[in-house]
């Protein structure tokens, strides 16, 4: 496998390196932009600038154009940069997958044992100090093992404090839910605790009165909440036997639709089953274009 890049890092004047493109106005008060100036201004570059060369001697910038901007704004003369073979706009930062939640609970732990300060370590993510502090508490009442299970997902801070009321039985059960139906928001994490049986809870009296419900309506909610989770395990086991018919069949549809023979008569003769297949032909594609 061809390597994209030089391996040695380039310590480049800022002013030999060309933009490729204009940051949109207003992108200096952007939390990303912020959350990048700050952590360039309290540690510095972390991530090389990825460069290419040209034949006149300086450099085109491909990847970087947030940071550049922030070492310019902070007064830096020059950069650490990565050559790239070519001059295509590839930036490896789409290949890399966010930090989790967890992962970032982790990383701070890291960064804090090691003596790093809390007050330094704000600075650098552009938080406040009190947002450290309960990142680094983030797992405390969390079973080890919805951790391990949740650990590369995008669980919210909030959604963490509604497991934690949880006993770790629920929680497990909570967190395999929150997997299968791929959604992790606090809005559902907090629908599966209203649901949760008043055994499963931590301190059940605090639940009832949040939810303001009776226990009658608590049973129903929970019924209704099982039902639903069900017929949800029944849709995704039979999503991809359904989705591989209708993209066979969508390809029919488009090879029959491409002559003008058999679209001309479906226009005369059958309107209503050519809009249809019209509809199934592109609703497959915008399927498709979206996935890729």
């Amino acid at each position: 496998m061809k390597i994209a890049f030089e391996q040695k890092v380039l310590i480049l004047p800022i002013v030999d390196l060309l933009p490729t493109k204009a940051l949109p106005a207003g992108v200096r008060d952007t939390v990303k932009y912020r959350r990048i100036a700050a952590s360039v201004a309290e540690v510095g570059l972390i991530e090389p600038l990825s460069i290419a060369r040209q034949k006149d001697g300086s450099y085109l910038l491909l990847d970087g154009h947030m940071r550049l901007d922030a070492l310019r704004f902070l007064g830096a003369a020059d950069a650490a940069c990565v050559v790239a073979d070519d001059d295509e706009s590839f930036t490896y930062n789409k290949r890399v997958n966010r930090l989790a939640t967890i992962q970032e609970h982790y990383m701070i732990v890291r960064a804090l044992d090691r003596g790093v300060p809390e007050e330094k370590l704000a600075r650098a993510l552009n938080v406040d100090v009190k947002v450290i502090r309960q990142r680094r508490h983030l797992l405390a009442g969390i079973s080890p093992d919805v951790a391990e299970l949740l650990k590369d997902k995008p669980v919210g801070h909030h959604a963490f404090q509604k497991l934690r009321k949880m006993k770790p039985i629920r929680q497990l059960e909570v967190a395999e839910l929150m997997v299968s139906a791929n959604n992790y928001t606090v809005s559902y994490a907090k629908a599966l605790l209203a649901t949760s049986k008043p055994a499963d809870l931590h301190k059940p009296d605090e639940l009832k009165k949040a939810t303001g419900l009776s226990a009658e309506q608590m049973t129903r909610l929970e019924r209704e909440m099982a039902s639903v989770s069900e017929d949800y395990r029944e849709l995704e086991a039979s999503y991809g036997d359904d989705m591989l018919v209708l993209v066979v069949a969508s390809g029919f549809l488009e090879r029959l639709l491409s002559k003008p023979e058999i679209e001309s008569f479906l226009a005369r003769r059958h309107p209503e089953f050519l809009e249809n297949f019209r509809s199934i032909v592109q609703a497959t594609s915008l399927d498709q274009s979206m996935s890729t």
